[in-house]
């Protein structure tokens, strides 16, 4: 009999847990197709059009009206945004604006180099950072978390561009040891292609892990709070053990969501990192054609990294629901 409820349970369970997911994939789904209008909508109020940047200041009447039709800019608004995000959904985001290819072969090999430079920095930030925050909380008021909680949060403070600049200046111009600009290629070696990321790397460790360390801290030190540690405390198990063994499984949950959340700003926060070292990423790209007007390349970027941003979050509340079952899946 017993055996047969905690099965029961166990299915239940299981149909929450897909019930949960539905839910929060038709949320991700219904917050992406409003950042795809508004995307579109602030595309298209730019000053100017794509075809007055094609043809440039000598374009004629008669030229710029035949540019439109053929470009579609001559239909309305909503017409146009349905059409593109029909194409989208099917997988067809149209064709670069300035040199005629399919907008889907540009982003695939940026892509690629955004994910290798975001899962580079993560592989550094993620460990570094849960074992900074532990360590601080292990020592906790001592002159060890004092000193980690006096860099992190200075490290918060310090703008991206700063980093990265402060960093080829050191390394690149006074030590010579990196390049100043991150040029990767495909084919490169994977030794090759860590050592060219390594500035944009360091600059995004720096960025991310005061953050993450400080969310760490403070997650651990509330689960700390809780009764439960308290009576670890007067059973007099060692604090190093009630830190690692007891606090830190119950507070998996909130450093999860953490991760994950810098996790996709590793992703789709990297723009400026990428512009200030040249590397050929999604942001140098998305940059590149917002100066030329490129259109249909920066409503797919743009819309690529929200559905990136929200995939992860989606990610988060999963894992932060199976990492403490007590959440339930009522969110």
């Amino acid at each position: 009999m017993t055996i047969a409820i905690a099965a029961l349970q166990r299915r239940r369970r299981h149909r929450g847990l897909w019930a949960y997911i539905a839910r929060r994939l038709l949320a991700g789904a219904a917050l992406l197709l409003v950042l795809s209008s508004l995307i579109f909508l602030g595309t298209a109020l730019l000053p100017g059009d794509a075809a007055s940047a094609l043809l440039g200041r000598s374009a004629t009447p008669a030229a710029l009206a035949e540019l439109r039709e053929k470009l579609g800019l001559d239909q309305p608004l909503i017409t146009r945004y349905l059409t593109w995000l029909s194409a989208f959904v099917q997988g067809d985001l149209g064709n670069s604006l300035m040199n005629g290819r399919a907008v889907s072969d540009s982003i695939a090999a940026r892509l690629g180099n955004t994910l290798f430079l975001a899962g580079f920095a993560a592989s550094i930030v993620i460990p570094l950072s849960i074992f900074l925050g532990l360590f601080s909380v292990r020592y906790r008021d001592s002159v060890i978390d004092r000193t980690i909680t006096f860099v992190t949060r200075g490290l918060v403070a310090l703008p991206e561009f700063f980093v990265g600049y402060l960093l080829i200046y050191a390394l690149s111009i006074s030590l010579g040891w990196f390049s100043s600009s991150s040029t990767v290629f495909p084919g490169m070696s994977l030794s090759s292609r860590v050592v060219a990321t390594v500035l944009p790397c360091l600059t995004l460790v720096i960025a991310i892990t005061g953050h993450v360390t400080t969310m760490v801290r403070a997650c651990v030190l509330d689960v700390l709070s809780r009764p439960y540690i308290e009576m670890a405390v007067l059973k007099g198990v060692p604090h190093g053990t009630i830190v690692w063994r007891h606090a830190l499984a119950n507070a998996l949950s909130p450093i999860i969501n953490v991760v994950l959340i810098n996790l996709a700003y590793l992703v789709a926060g990297v723009v400026v990192v990428e512009v200030v070292f040249v590397y050929p990423g999604m942001g140098q790209f998305m940059v590149d054609s917002v100066f030329n007007r490129d259109i249909p390349v920066v409503q797919a970027s743009a819309l690529l990294f929200a559905a990136i941003y929200i995939g992860l979050n989606l990610c988060a509340d999963v894992l932060a629901v199976l990492a403490n079952p007590r959440l339930g899946f009522t969110s």
